[in-house]
Protein backbone atom coordinates (compact mmCIF):
# COMPACT_ATOMS: atom_id res chain seq x y z
CA UNK A 1 0.00 0.00 0.00
CA UNK A 2 2.94 2.21 0.25
CA UNK A 3 3.78 2.75 -3.26
CA UNK A 4 0.21 3.98 -4.02
CA UNK A 5 0.44 7.48 -5.83
CA UNK A 6 -0.31 10.47 -3.14
CA UNK A 7 -1.97 13.19 -5.22
CA UNK A 8 -3.80 16.47 -4.67
CA UNK A 9 -4.86 18.78 -6.99
CA UNK A 10 -4.14 22.75 -7.09
CA UNK A 11 -4.39 25.55 -9.93
CA UNK A 12 -1.36 27.27 -11.23
CA UNK A 13 -1.37 30.79 -13.37
CA UNK A 14 0.82 30.24 -16.28
CA UNK A 15 3.11 32.77 -15.04
CA UNK A 16 4.22 31.20 -12.31
CA UNK A 17 4.25 27.81 -14.00
CA UNK A 18 6.99 29.48 -16.70
CA UNK A 19 8.85 31.18 -13.52
CA UNK A 20 9.71 27.48 -12.35
CA UNK A 21 10.69 26.37 -16.05
CA UNK A 22 12.30 29.27 -16.40
CA UNK A 23 14.19 28.40 -12.41
CA UNK A 24 14.83 24.60 -13.36
CA UNK A 25 11.73 23.42 -10.98
CA UNK A 26 9.51 22.25 -13.80
CA UNK A 27 11.16 19.58 -16.15
CA UNK A 28 10.45 17.41 -19.21
CA UNK A 29 12.26 13.89 -18.41
CA UNK A 30 14.24 12.92 -21.21
CA UNK A 31 12.07 10.41 -22.34
CA UNK A 32 9.33 11.83 -23.28
CA UNK A 33 8.97 12.24 -27.11
CA UNK A 34 7.86 14.69 -29.53
CA UNK A 35 8.06 17.48 -26.32
CA UNK A 36 6.94 20.42 -28.36
CA UNK A 37 4.14 21.14 -31.15
CA UNK A 38 4.21 22.22 -34.35
CA UNK A 39 2.92 26.22 -34.99
CA UNK A 40 -0.69 25.36 -36.32
CA UNK A 41 -1.28 23.57 -32.84
CA UNK A 42 0.69 25.94 -30.59
CA UNK A 43 -1.44 29.09 -32.26
CA UNK A 44 -4.63 27.29 -31.86
CA UNK A 45 -3.87 26.44 -28.08
CA UNK A 46 -2.36 29.89 -26.96
CA UNK A 47 -5.83 30.93 -29.48
CA UNK A 48 -7.96 29.41 -26.70
CA UNK A 49 -6.19 30.16 -23.56
CA UNK A 50 -6.99 33.85 -24.73
CA UNK A 51 -10.69 33.06 -25.33
CA UNK A 52 -10.91 31.29 -21.90
CA UNK A 53 -11.46 28.15 -23.19
CA UNK A 54 -10.03 25.04 -20.93
CA UNK A 55 -7.11 23.60 -22.23
CA UNK A 56 -6.73 20.39 -19.65
CA UNK A 57 -4.72 19.92 -16.52
CA UNK A 58 -1.31 18.95 -16.17
CA UNK A 59 0.32 15.95 -13.88
CA UNK A 60 3.33 16.93 -12.29
CA UNK A 61 5.99 14.32 -10.72
CA UNK A 62 7.15 15.68 -7.21
CA UNK A 63 10.07 14.67 -6.62
CA UNK A 64 13.59 15.27 -5.31
CA UNK A 65 15.23 12.57 -7.78
CA UNK A 66 17.35 13.42 -10.38
CA UNK A 67 16.05 12.25 -13.84
CA UNK A 68 18.01 12.94 -17.26
CA UNK A 69 15.63 15.94 -18.52
CA UNK A 70 15.45 18.00 -21.24
CA UNK A 71 18.21 20.64 -20.91
CA UNK A 72 16.80 22.91 -23.03
CA UNK A 73 13.67 23.94 -25.18
CA UNK A 74 15.03 24.96 -29.02
CA UNK A 75 17.68 27.51 -28.20
CA UNK A 76 16.49 28.25 -24.82
CA UNK A 77 18.97 26.96 -21.71
CA UNK A 78 16.79 25.49 -18.94
CA UNK A 79 19.24 25.64 -15.68
CA UNK A 80 19.65 22.90 -13.37
CA UNK A 81 17.60 23.11 -10.29
CA UNK A 82 19.14 23.86 -6.79
CA UNK A 83 20.63 20.62 -5.07
CA UNK A 84 18.00 19.37 -2.46
CA UNK A 85 15.30 21.40 -4.16
CA UNK A 86 12.07 19.49 -4.90
CA UNK A 87 11.52 19.05 -8.79
CA UNK A 88 8.56 18.65 -11.34
CA UNK A 89 8.67 16.06 -13.76
CA UNK A 90 6.19 16.41 -16.29
CA UNK A 91 4.11 13.54 -16.62
CA UNK A 92 1.10 14.46 -18.97
CA UNK A 93 0.07 18.14 -20.61
CA UNK A 94 4.52 18.60 -21.83
CA UNK A 95 3.39 19.29 -25.50
CA UNK A 96 0.91 22.11 -23.91
CA UNK A 97 3.39 23.24 -21.84
CA UNK A 98 6.62 23.47 -23.56
CA UNK A 99 4.21 24.92 -26.37
CA UNK A 100 3.36 27.72 -24.65
CA UNK A 101 6.59 28.30 -23.23
CA UNK A 102 8.32 28.21 -26.69
CA UNK A 103 5.82 31.00 -27.38
CA UNK A 104 6.69 33.15 -24.77
CA UNK A 105 10.42 32.73 -25.27
CA UNK A 106 10.58 32.62 -28.85
CA UNK A 107 12.08 29.05 -29.37
CA UNK A 108 13.85 28.10 -32.18
CA UNK A 109 12.95 24.24 -32.50
CA UNK A 110 14.81 21.99 -34.95
CA UNK A 111 12.91 18.88 -35.18
CA UNK A 112 14.06 15.87 -36.76
CA UNK A 113 14.71 16.65 -40.30
CA UNK A 114 12.08 19.06 -41.01
CA UNK A 115 12.79 22.96 -41.01
CA UNK A 116 13.31 24.93 -37.74
CA UNK A 117 10.06 25.96 -36.09
CA UNK A 118 10.44 29.74 -35.03
CA UNK A 119 8.20 30.14 -32.00
CA UNK A 120 8.93 34.16 -32.12
CA UNK A 121 6.45 34.45 -35.43
CA UNK A 122 3.21 33.62 -33.94
CA UNK A 123 0.80 36.74 -34.06
CA UNK A 124 -2.24 38.06 -32.30
CA UNK A 125 -4.65 39.78 -34.92
CA UNK A 126 -5.62 43.08 -32.69
CA UNK A 127 -8.01 43.98 -35.30
CA UNK A 128 -10.83 41.73 -33.74
CA UNK A 129 -12.56 41.72 -30.31
CA UNK A 130 -11.10 38.99 -28.07
CA UNK A 131 -14.71 37.41 -27.95
CA UNK A 132 -14.85 36.58 -31.59
CA UNK A 133 -15.26 33.09 -33.04
CA UNK A 134 -12.36 34.07 -35.48
CA UNK A 135 -9.18 32.75 -33.94
CA UNK A 136 -7.16 36.10 -33.24
CA UNK A 137 -3.54 34.21 -32.88
CA UNK A 138 -2.49 33.61 -36.39
CA UNK A 139 0.95 31.91 -37.44
CA UNK A 140 1.70 34.57 -40.59
CA UNK A 141 1.52 38.43 -39.85
CA UNK A 142 -1.63 40.19 -41.85
CA UNK A 143 -0.54 43.27 -43.58
CA UNK A 144 -3.83 44.40 -43.71
CA UNK A 145 -4.55 44.53 -39.61
CA UNK A 146 -2.48 45.40 -36.62
CA UNK A 147 -0.93 42.73 -35.68
CA UNK A 148 1.88 41.69 -32.98
CA UNK A 149 3.96 39.02 -32.06
CA UNK A 150 2.77 37.12 -29.09
CA UNK A 151 6.82 37.26 -28.12
CA UNK A 152 6.29 40.58 -28.26
CA UNK A 153 3.57 41.00 -25.93
CA UNK A 154 5.22 39.16 -23.10
CA UNK A 155 8.21 40.30 -23.43
CA UNK A 156 8.60 43.84 -24.17
CA UNK A 157 7.04 47.13 -22.09
CA UNK A 158 3.48 47.94 -22.45
CA UNK A 159 5.10 51.64 -22.72
CA UNK A 160 6.95 50.65 -25.57
CA UNK A 161 3.43 50.05 -28.04
CA UNK A 162 2.06 53.60 -27.40
CA UNK A 163 3.65 55.49 -30.85
CA UNK A 164 3.08 52.18 -32.54
CA UNK A 165 -0.54 51.29 -32.02
CA UNK A 166 -2.08 53.86 -29.74
CA UNK A 167 -3.96 53.92 -26.57
CA UNK A 168 -6.71 51.88 -27.32
CA UNK A 169 -4.84 48.98 -28.96
CA UNK A 170 -2.01 49.09 -26.25
CA UNK A 171 -4.86 48.77 -23.44
CA UNK A 172 -5.70 45.61 -25.51
CA UNK A 173 -2.39 44.48 -25.79
CA UNK A 174 -1.87 44.91 -21.87
CA UNK A 175 -5.47 42.87 -21.51
CA UNK A 176 -3.78 40.01 -24.08
CA UNK A 177 -1.10 39.93 -21.52
CA UNK A 178 -2.80 39.68 -18.36
CA UNK A 179 -5.34 37.26 -20.09
CA UNK A 180 -1.81 35.01 -20.55
CA UNK A 181 0.22 35.53 -17.69
CA UNK A 182 -3.20 34.35 -15.09
CA UNK A 183 -4.14 32.21 -17.00
CA UNK A 184 -5.06 29.21 -14.57
CA UNK A 185 -4.29 25.60 -15.16
CA UNK A 186 -5.41 22.37 -13.25
CA UNK A 187 -2.68 20.94 -11.95
CA UNK A 188 -2.45 17.48 -10.55
CA UNK A 189 0.73 16.74 -8.54
CA UNK A 190 2.29 13.14 -7.46
CA UNK A 191 4.26 13.40 -4.39
CA UNK A 192 7.21 11.57 -3.96
CA UNK A 193 6.17 7.98 -5.18
CA UNK A 194 8.52 5.57 -6.37
CA UNK A 195 9.89 5.72 -10.03
CA UNK A 196 8.19 2.25 -11.33
CA UNK A 197 4.74 3.92 -10.23
CA UNK A 198 5.90 7.25 -11.75
CA UNK A 199 6.66 5.94 -15.20
CA UNK A 200 3.17 3.41 -15.12
CA UNK A 201 1.57 6.11 -14.59
CA UNK A 202 3.06 7.55 -17.72
CA UNK A 203 2.40 5.25 -19.77
CA UNK A 204 -1.61 4.56 -19.42
CA UNK A 205 -2.06 8.07 -19.93
CA UNK A 206 0.25 8.86 -22.82
CA UNK A 207 -1.95 9.45 -25.89
CA UNK A 208 0.45 8.46 -27.92
CA UNK A 209 0.74 4.54 -26.72
CA UNK A 210 4.15 4.15 -26.64
CA UNK A 211 4.82 2.31 -23.52
CA UNK A 212 8.31 3.31 -21.51
CA UNK A 213 10.89 0.45 -21.98
CA UNK A 214 13.02 -0.61 -18.68
CA UNK A 215 15.44 0.78 -20.20
CA UNK A 216 14.48 4.08 -20.99
CA UNK A 217 13.48 4.20 -17.10
CA UNK A 218 16.92 3.34 -15.76
CA UNK A 219 18.24 6.36 -18.29
CA UNK A 220 16.32 8.73 -16.58
CA UNK A 221 17.17 7.52 -13.16
CA UNK A 222 20.56 6.85 -13.70
CA UNK A 223 22.05 10.25 -15.32
CA UNK A 224 24.22 12.07 -13.50
CA UNK A 225 26.00 15.27 -15.20
CA UNK A 226 28.41 16.29 -12.65
CA UNK A 227 29.93 12.46 -13.04
CA UNK A 228 29.64 12.80 -17.15
CA UNK A 229 27.26 9.43 -17.35
CA UNK A 230 24.83 9.09 -19.31
CA UNK A 231 23.46 5.54 -19.47
CA UNK A 232 22.18 5.18 -23.17
CA UNK A 233 25.39 6.81 -24.46
CA UNK A 234 27.25 4.64 -22.30
CA UNK A 235 25.33 1.57 -24.33
CA UNK A 236 25.76 2.96 -27.20
CA UNK A 237 29.60 3.25 -26.65
CA UNK A 238 29.47 -0.35 -25.72
CA UNK A 239 27.90 -1.66 -28.99
CA UNK A 240 30.13 0.98 -30.95
CA UNK A 241 32.88 3.03 -29.56
CA UNK A 242 33.69 4.52 -33.25
CA UNK A 243 37.22 3.65 -32.49
CA UNK A 244 37.46 4.90 -29.07
CA UNK A 245 37.86 1.86 -27.01
CA UNK A 246 37.24 -1.99 -27.36
CA UNK A 247 33.24 -2.49 -28.17
CA UNK A 248 30.78 -5.34 -28.61
CA UNK A 249 30.84 -4.43 -32.35
CA UNK A 250 34.65 -5.40 -32.66
CA UNK A 251 33.79 -9.09 -31.66
CA UNK A 252 30.71 -9.25 -33.73
CA UNK A 253 28.25 -8.97 -30.91
CA UNK A 254 26.78 -5.38 -31.35
CA UNK A 255 23.27 -7.08 -31.17
CA UNK A 256 22.99 -7.61 -27.39
CA UNK A 257 20.16 -5.76 -26.52
CA UNK A 258 19.44 -3.29 -23.56
CA UNK A 259 17.78 -5.41 -21.25
CA UNK A 260 20.19 -7.72 -21.16
CA UNK A 261 23.26 -5.63 -20.01
CA UNK A 262 20.51 -3.94 -17.17
CA UNK A 263 20.11 -7.44 -16.14
CA UNK A 264 23.90 -7.89 -15.98
CA UNK A 265 24.32 -5.01 -13.88
CA UNK A 266 21.66 -5.62 -11.77
CA UNK A 267 23.12 -9.40 -11.59
CA UNK A 268 26.28 -8.07 -10.48
CA UNK A 269 25.02 -5.83 -7.83
CA UNK A 270 21.66 -7.30 -6.17
CA UNK A 271 21.76 -11.42 -7.63
CA UNK A 272 18.41 -10.46 -8.69
CA UNK A 273 17.57 -9.37 -12.13
CA UNK A 274 13.67 -9.02 -12.31
CA UNK A 275 12.11 -5.44 -14.17
CA UNK A 276 11.22 -4.63 -9.77
CA UNK A 277 14.34 -5.47 -8.97
CA UNK A 278 16.56 -3.61 -11.75
CA UNK A 279 14.02 -0.51 -10.63
CA UNK A 280 15.01 -0.66 -7.54
CA UNK A 281 19.08 -0.37 -8.22
CA UNK A 282 20.59 2.27 -6.68
CA UNK A 283 21.70 5.36 -9.00
CA UNK A 284 25.04 5.57 -7.35
CA UNK A 285 25.75 1.44 -7.23
CA UNK A 286 24.89 1.29 -10.93
CA UNK A 287 27.42 4.42 -11.85
CA UNK A 288 29.68 2.59 -9.75
CA UNK A 289 29.46 -0.40 -11.16
CA UNK A 290 28.80 0.49 -14.99
CA UNK A 291 32.82 -0.53 -15.73
CA UNK A 292 33.60 -3.28 -13.67
CA UNK A 293 30.20 -5.19 -15.26
CA UNK A 294 31.23 -3.88 -18.89
CA UNK A 295 35.22 -4.73 -18.52
CA UNK A 296 35.03 -7.13 -15.70
CA UNK A 297 31.98 -8.92 -17.32
CA UNK A 298 30.24 -8.43 -20.10
CA UNK A 299 34.26 -8.32 -22.04
CA UNK A 300 35.59 -11.55 -20.58
CA UNK A 301 32.28 -13.23 -21.49
CA UNK A 302 32.02 -12.53 -25.09
CA UNK A 303 35.50 -13.61 -25.59
CA UNK A 304 34.95 -16.75 -23.65
CA UNK A 305 31.68 -17.36 -26.02
CA UNK A 306 33.62 -16.08 -29.21
CA UNK A 307 36.73 -18.03 -28.32
CA UNK A 308 35.82 -21.57 -26.10
CA UNK A 309 32.50 -22.29 -26.69
CA UNK A 310 33.15 -20.78 -30.23
CA UNK A 311 29.82 -18.16 -30.75
CA UNK A 312 31.50 -16.61 -33.55
CA UNK A 313 28.66 -13.72 -33.37
CA UNK A 314 25.97 -12.95 -31.25
CA UNK A 315 23.11 -13.91 -33.63
CA UNK A 316 23.84 -17.08 -32.84
CA UNK A 317 23.29 -16.88 -29.23
CA UNK A 318 20.47 -19.33 -28.64
CA UNK A 319 19.63 -16.76 -25.75
CA UNK A 320 20.90 -13.24 -25.72
CA UNK A 321 20.27 -13.91 -21.59
CA UNK A 322 22.59 -16.17 -21.37
CA UNK A 323 25.41 -13.35 -21.30
CA UNK A 324 24.09 -12.45 -17.93
CA UNK A 325 25.47 -15.52 -15.85
CA UNK A 326 28.77 -15.45 -17.89
CA UNK A 327 29.12 -12.01 -17.24
CA UNK A 328 28.19 -12.54 -13.65
CA UNK A 329 30.64 -15.31 -13.60
CA UNK A 330 33.37 -13.43 -14.77
CA UNK A 331 33.31 -10.77 -12.78
CA UNK A 332 33.29 -13.17 -9.42
CA UNK A 333 35.88 -15.49 -10.85
CA UNK A 334 37.82 -12.53 -11.06
CA UNK A 335 37.25 -11.05 -7.43
CA UNK A 336 38.04 -14.85 -6.06
CA UNK A 337 40.67 -15.89 -8.48
CA UNK A 338 42.13 -12.26 -9.62
CA UNK A 339 41.88 -13.70 -13.18
CA UNK A 340 40.37 -13.21 -16.15
CA UNK A 341 41.02 -16.67 -17.76
CA UNK A 342 39.51 -19.69 -17.02
CA UNK A 343 40.80 -23.24 -15.78
CA UNK A 344 39.92 -26.35 -17.69
CA UNK A 345 37.64 -27.64 -15.44
CA UNK A 346 35.74 -24.23 -15.16
CA UNK A 347 36.09 -24.07 -19.60
CA UNK A 348 33.99 -27.50 -19.47
CA UNK A 349 31.36 -26.30 -16.95
CA UNK A 350 30.66 -23.20 -18.43
CA UNK A 351 30.26 -24.82 -21.99
CA UNK A 352 28.05 -27.50 -20.20
CA UNK A 353 25.71 -24.67 -18.48
CA UNK A 354 25.21 -23.17 -22.40
CA UNK A 355 24.31 -26.29 -24.02
CA UNK A 356 22.34 -27.11 -21.20
CA UNK A 357 20.07 -24.36 -20.75
CA UNK A 358 19.96 -24.13 -25.05
CA UNK A 359 18.90 -27.88 -25.37
CA UNK A 360 16.54 -27.29 -22.79
CA UNK A 361 14.85 -24.08 -24.30
CA UNK A 362 15.34 -22.77 -20.32
CA UNK A 363 14.85 -18.84 -21.06
CA UNK A 364 11.58 -19.62 -23.19
CA UNK A 365 9.83 -17.98 -20.09
CA UNK A 366 10.37 -17.23 -16.44
CA UNK A 367 13.80 -15.76 -17.79
CA UNK A 368 14.44 -13.69 -14.49
CA UNK A 369 13.39 -16.29 -11.97
CA UNK A 370 15.61 -18.56 -13.77
CA UNK A 371 18.69 -16.69 -14.25
CA UNK A 372 18.65 -15.74 -10.61
CA UNK A 373 18.79 -19.62 -10.00
CA UNK A 374 21.67 -19.90 -12.69
CA UNK A 375 23.86 -17.30 -10.84
CA UNK A 376 24.26 -20.08 -8.07
CA UNK A 377 25.47 -22.78 -10.80
CA UNK A 378 28.23 -19.71 -11.56
CA UNK A 379 29.06 -19.65 -7.75
CA UNK A 380 30.05 -23.21 -7.96
CA UNK A 381 31.55 -22.89 -11.08
CA UNK A 382 33.86 -20.28 -10.07
CA UNK A 383 34.88 -22.74 -7.40
CA UNK A 384 35.63 -25.50 -9.89
CA UNK A 385 32.44 -27.46 -8.84
CA UNK A 386 30.52 -29.03 -11.33
CA UNK A 387 26.45 -27.58 -10.55
CA UNK A 388 23.87 -30.04 -10.39
CA UNK A 389 21.35 -30.96 -13.42
CA UNK A 390 18.54 -33.22 -13.60
CA UNK A 391 19.57 -36.67 -15.23
CA UNK A 392 17.05 -36.07 -18.00
CA UNK A 393 17.92 -32.83 -19.07
CA UNK A 394 21.31 -34.14 -19.73
CA UNK A 395 20.00 -36.56 -22.43
CA UNK A 396 19.78 -36.27 -26.14
CA UNK A 397 16.76 -37.85 -27.66
CA UNK A 398 17.75 -39.41 -31.23
CA UNK A 399 14.38 -39.34 -32.51
CA UNK A 400 13.56 -35.15 -31.32
CA UNK A 401 17.26 -34.49 -33.11
CA UNK A 402 16.22 -36.24 -35.97
CA UNK A 403 12.57 -34.61 -35.80
CA UNK A 404 13.76 -30.85 -35.26
CA UNK A 405 12.39 -28.59 -37.60
CA UNK A 406 15.00 -25.75 -38.57
CA UNK A 407 13.27 -22.37 -37.05
CA UNK A 408 16.77 -19.54 -36.30
CA UNK A 409 14.25 -18.36 -33.42
CA UNK A 410 14.33 -21.46 -31.55
CA UNK A 411 17.44 -21.79 -28.92
CA UNK A 412 18.10 -25.58 -29.46
CA UNK A 413 18.25 -25.40 -33.01
CA UNK A 414 20.45 -22.51 -32.09
CA UNK A 415 22.37 -24.56 -30.38
CA UNK A 416 22.88 -26.98 -32.69
CA UNK A 417 23.94 -24.10 -35.24
CA UNK A 418 26.31 -23.35 -32.34
CA UNK A 419 27.67 -26.93 -32.31
CA UNK A 420 28.03 -26.67 -36.32
CA UNK A 421 30.13 -23.64 -35.98
CA UNK A 422 31.71 -24.21 -32.97
CA UNK A 423 33.41 -27.10 -35.44
CA UNK A 424 35.32 -24.82 -37.95
CA UNK A 425 32.97 -25.33 -41.09
CA UNK A 426 35.03 -25.07 -44.04
CA UNK A 427 34.11 -24.30 -47.61
CA UNK A 428 33.20 -27.41 -49.55
CA UNK A 429 35.20 -26.22 -52.68
CA UNK A 430 38.63 -25.21 -51.12
CA UNK A 431 38.65 -25.62 -47.38
CA UNK A 432 38.69 -21.82 -46.33
CA UNK A 433 37.30 -20.55 -43.30
CA UNK A 434 33.50 -19.59 -44.06
CA UNK A 435 32.79 -15.61 -42.67
CA UNK A 436 29.79 -15.75 -40.48
CA UNK A 437 27.99 -12.45 -40.09
CA UNK A 438 25.43 -11.00 -37.76
CA UNK A 439 23.43 -9.68 -40.51
CA UNK A 440 23.26 -12.82 -42.65
CA UNK A 441 22.29 -15.26 -39.54
CA UNK A 442 18.72 -13.30 -38.21
CA UNK A 443 16.46 -15.52 -41.07
CA UNK A 444 16.05 -18.91 -41.82
CA UNK A 445 17.07 -17.91 -45.46
CA UNK A 446 20.00 -16.00 -44.79
CA UNK A 447 23.21 -16.78 -47.19
CA UNK A 448 25.43 -18.85 -44.42
CA UNK A 449 22.28 -21.54 -43.84
CA UNK A 450 22.08 -24.18 -47.01
CA UNK A 451 19.79 -27.09 -46.72
CA UNK A 452 22.58 -29.92 -47.79
CA UNK A 453 20.01 -32.11 -49.88
CA UNK A 454 18.09 -28.35 -51.39
CA UNK A 455 14.38 -28.45 -50.91
CA UNK A 456 13.60 -28.37 -54.37
CA UNK A 457 15.44 -31.23 -55.14
CA UNK A 458 13.93 -32.97 -52.36
CA UNK A 459 10.29 -31.76 -53.90
CA UNK A 460 11.15 -33.07 -56.80
CA UNK A 461 12.02 -36.46 -55.13
CA UNK A 462 8.31 -36.29 -53.60
CA UNK A 463 9.67 -35.04 -49.55
CA UNK A 464 7.45 -32.49 -48.60
CA UNK A 465 8.86 -28.95 -46.84
CA UNK A 466 8.58 -30.10 -43.14
CA UNK A 467 10.96 -32.89 -43.50
CA UNK A 468 12.86 -31.71 -45.67
CA UNK A 469 13.58 -28.49 -43.36
CA UNK A 470 15.14 -29.90 -40.47
CA UNK A 471 18.41 -28.91 -38.51
CA UNK A 472 20.60 -31.81 -39.55
CA UNK A 473 19.87 -31.13 -43.22
CA UNK A 474 21.53 -27.51 -42.63
CA UNK A 475 25.19 -26.55 -42.84
CA UNK A 476 26.71 -23.28 -42.92
CA UNK A 477 28.29 -21.93 -46.20
CA UNK A 478 29.25 -18.71 -47.88
CA UNK A 479 26.77 -16.50 -49.61
CA UNK A 480 28.39 -17.32 -53.16
CA UNK A 481 28.70 -21.62 -52.71
CA UNK A 482 24.85 -21.31 -51.63
CA UNK A 483 23.18 -19.36 -54.24
CA UNK A 484 25.67 -19.54 -56.74
CA UNK A 485 27.01 -22.77 -56.84
CA UNK A 486 24.69 -25.50 -55.07
CA UNK A 487 21.35 -23.86 -56.36
CA UNK A 488 18.93 -26.76 -56.65
CA UNK A 489 21.38 -29.40 -57.38
CA UNK A 490 21.49 -32.79 -55.80
CA UNK A 491 24.17 -33.52 -53.54
CA UNK A 492 25.60 -36.64 -55.35
CA UNK A 493 25.85 -33.95 -58.37
CA UNK A 494 27.70 -30.60 -56.49
CA UNK A 495 29.78 -32.64 -53.98
CA UNK A 496 31.11 -34.59 -57.36
CA UNK A 497 32.00 -31.04 -58.77
CA UNK A 498 33.60 -30.14 -55.69
CA UNK A 499 35.67 -33.21 -55.95
CA UNK A 500 37.18 -32.59 -58.90
CA UNK A 501 38.52 -28.82 -57.45
CA UNK A 502 39.18 -30.36 -54.19
CA UNK A 503 41.49 -32.97 -53.28
CA UNK A 504 41.03 -32.86 -49.17
CA UNK A 505 37.28 -32.02 -49.66
CA UNK A 506 37.09 -35.73 -46.96
CA UNK A 507 38.21 -32.74 -44.65
CA UNK A 508 35.45 -30.27 -45.29
CA UNK A 509 32.56 -32.41 -45.01
CA UNK A 510 33.95 -33.78 -41.62
CA UNK A 511 33.98 -30.45 -40.68
CA UNK A 512 30.37 -30.36 -41.27
CA UNK A 513 29.45 -33.17 -39.45
CA UNK A 514 29.61 -35.23 -42.36
CA UNK A 515 32.44 -37.93 -41.99
CA UNK A 516 32.22 -40.18 -45.01
CA UNK A 517 29.94 -39.25 -48.02
CA UNK A 518 29.57 -42.77 -49.01
CA UNK A 519 28.07 -44.08 -45.87
CA UNK A 520 26.22 -41.06 -45.78
CA UNK A 521 24.58 -41.65 -48.92
CA UNK A 522 25.86 -39.02 -50.76
CA UNK A 523 27.02 -40.25 -53.97
CA UNK A 524 23.05 -42.60 -54.18
CA UNK A 525 21.36 -39.04 -53.06
CA UNK A 526 19.64 -41.30 -50.50
CA UNK A 527 18.36 -38.57 -48.14
CA UNK A 528 17.09 -40.99 -45.22
CA UNK A 529 20.82 -42.37 -44.76
CA UNK A 530 22.24 -38.75 -44.33
CA UNK A 531 19.90 -37.82 -42.00
CA UNK A 532 20.37 -40.98 -39.94
CA UNK A 533 24.30 -40.91 -39.79
CA UNK A 534 24.85 -37.08 -39.33
CA UNK A 535 22.15 -37.35 -36.07
CA UNK A 536 24.73 -40.07 -34.80
CA UNK A 537 27.44 -37.99 -35.52
CA UNK A 538 25.58 -34.77 -33.69
CA UNK A 539 24.43 -36.44 -31.14
CA UNK A 540 27.85 -37.60 -30.04
CA UNK A 541 29.53 -33.98 -29.56
CA UNK A 542 26.11 -32.99 -27.98
CA UNK A 543 26.63 -36.07 -25.36
CA UNK A 544 30.50 -34.92 -25.05
CA UNK A 545 29.43 -31.24 -24.47
CA UNK A 546 26.52 -32.03 -21.85
CA UNK A 547 28.57 -34.98 -19.93
CA UNK A 548 32.02 -33.71 -19.79
CA UNK A 549 35.25 -35.43 -18.20
CA UNK A 550 36.14 -33.58 -15.56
Amino acid sequence: MNNLPNFTTTQYSLDKIFSMIEEGNIKIPQFQRDFVWDKVKAARLLDSVLKGYPIGNLILWKTKDRLRSLRNIGNINLPEPKEGDYIYYVLDGQQRLTSLFAIKKGAIVAKENQKSIDYKDIYLNLSLPPDTDEDIVTMEKNYEFDCITIYEILNSKISSFLDKYGKDKVDKIETYRNKINNYSIPIVELTDCPLDIACTIFTRINTGGTVLTLFEIMVAKTYDETRNFDLSKEYERLINSNGECKDLEDSNYDTIPESVVLQCIAAYIKNKVSKREILKLNKNDVIESWNIVKERGIFPAVDFLRNSIKVPVSSLMPYYSLLVPFSYFFIKNYEKNGSETTSNIQTKLLTQYFYWASLTNRFTSGVPAKIEQDLLKMDKIVNNEPPDYPEEELKISFEDLIEKRFSTSEAYCKALLCVYAANNPLNLRNNSSIRLDNSWLRRANSRNYHHFFPRAYLRRKGINDDKANVILNIILVDDYLNKRVIGAKPPSKYIREFMRENDDIEKALRSHFINDAEKFGIFNNDYEAFIQERAKVVSRRLRSLLRPKI
